[in-house]
């Protein structure tokens, strides 16, 4: 499954009998799946097959997406108000019994009698209408592929930086594995040393307790466990790439675990070797973590 970076833009427009519409949709980074609606007045029937599409198809983002629709050609019709027609009418039938001779009613003047017509824009029939409303819901399934397809494109060009930066985590952590500080050897003869200093400082000190202490202080510095645990996320995190889909949370927790394994290699570290490479480790965890932000 493809990644998908959570950033992207799509635009479907078409024409359908005397409508136009255009879709717009932006997407940026979010928590989860953040859709903002916006339909014209009359489409909100729309509103649930649209959200459905949108969250077959994403999982994270916030969505801005907003329909427009116009009508290219206007038309008018006349509507009779029956009602008032029948009241007019029947008054004219009461008062002609009382009015000799009276004139014949013109179709000008009845017209102009008001309330009796009204004149406004045509509405379309059921199947126009259904017409227009299974185009816009295309063109809406359309803009979500053009965006699914710019997120996919950015997501795999993210996929290759962070691909990238596991690598540099990995060099990082081999390269403090296989520092000579960590040697047995030379771990040895730094304790000799700091301990000769010692007794010769404070002979009365207790050799047998002193030892213990270095011994105990020997077993704080060791950096294994920090290290297996690094190669351990690496593995893990390449396994989280080479899945795909919707993996943005899981590789944060990732950094997560890589920072703390960073930060326990530089307070423990005794060499100026493995510190600056624990402090170059932990720029490029949190580079890799920014990268991660953005990733469905």
């Amino acid at each position: 499954m493809a990644l998908q970076s959570m950033t992207g833009f799509a635009r479907s427009e078409g024409t359908v009998g005397r409508h136009r519409w255009s879709w717009e949709f932006r997407s940026v980074n979010g928590k989860g799946l953040d859709l903002r609606l916006r339909l014209p007045p009359g489409l909100e029937l729309l509103e649930t097959e649209c959200r459905r599409l949108a969250g077959a198809a994403f999982s994270r983002g916030n969505l801005q997406i907003q329909l427009t629709v116009s009508v290219s050609e206007n038309r008018i019709e006349a509507v009779l108000n029956e009602d008032a027609l029948a009241a007019v009418l029947g008054l004219r039938s009461r008062l002609g019994a009382e009015i000799v001779d009276p004139a014949p009613m013109r179709l000008d003047a009845l017209l102009s009698i008001r309330g009796l017509v009204d004149f406004r824009e045509a509405e379309d029939d059921s199947d126009a209408i259904a017409a227009r409303d299974a185009a816009i819901v295309e063109g809406f399934a359309a803009a979500i592929a053009g965006l699914r397809s710019m997120r996919e494109s950015e997501g795999e060009a993210l996929g290759d930086v962070l691909s990238a930066q596991i690598n540099r985590i990995e060099e990082l952590t081999l390269q403090v594995e296989n520092d000579p500080s960590r040697t047995t050897e030379e771990i040895a003869r730094k304790l000799e040393g700091q301990m000769a200093a010692l007794m010769e400082a404070a002979p009365s000190l207790d050799r047998e307790r002193l030892y213990a202490e270095a011994a105990l202080i020997a077993t704080k510095a060791d950096l294994r466990e920090e290290l297996d645990r690094l190669k351990a996320h690496v593995a893990a995190a390449r396994s989280l790439l080479a899945a795909g889909g919707p993996i943005g949370r899981k590789l944060d927790f990732m950094a997560q675990e890589f920072n703390r394994e960073s930060n326990t290699i530089c307070s423990k570290s005794n060499a100026v070797a493995v510190t600056a490479a624990g402090i170059e480790l932990k720029v490029v965890i949190d580079q890799f973590r920014e990268q991660v932000q953005n990733l469905e």
